[in-house]
């Protein structure tokens, strides 16, 4: 047990790992974090309030940075992860979106 934490401790002291958290490759995907928690948090609140285009628009956005997060060298998983999280949660939401439509559809039919 020991030795795997002086290989952790030395990887977090090496300088390789101290440019990687002063790097864009670090700061941007976790800054973009913001949105899908923010996904996460509104999945409380009433699918009357979701956009269906703003929605739309941020699952072809996460989509699209997905794609550039695997192809761009060094690949980045920690932006990946952030849209794959973010896609998941916009899809849920859309889901929401329709599933109460149709719902206030057929309420108004049987009223």
């Amino acid at each position: 047990m020991s030795q795997h934490f002086k290989r952790f401790a030395n990887r977090i002291k090496s300088k390789e790992f101290r440019e990687y958290l002063t790097s864009t490759h670090f700061w941007g995907p976790v800054a973009n974090w913001g949105i899908p928690i923010a996904a996460m948090a509104d999945m409380k609140k009433s699918p009357e309030i979701i956009s269906p285009k703003m929605t739309g628009a941020l699952c072809i956005y996460s989509a699209l940075f997905m794609r550039f997060a695997w192809m761009v060298q060094p690949r980045n998983h920690l932006l990946f992860a952030c849209h794959f999280a973010n896609e998941t949660c916009q899809i849920v939401q859309l889901g929401r979106y329709y599933t109460y439509k149709k719902q206030s559809k057929t309420e108004v039919v049987h009223a």
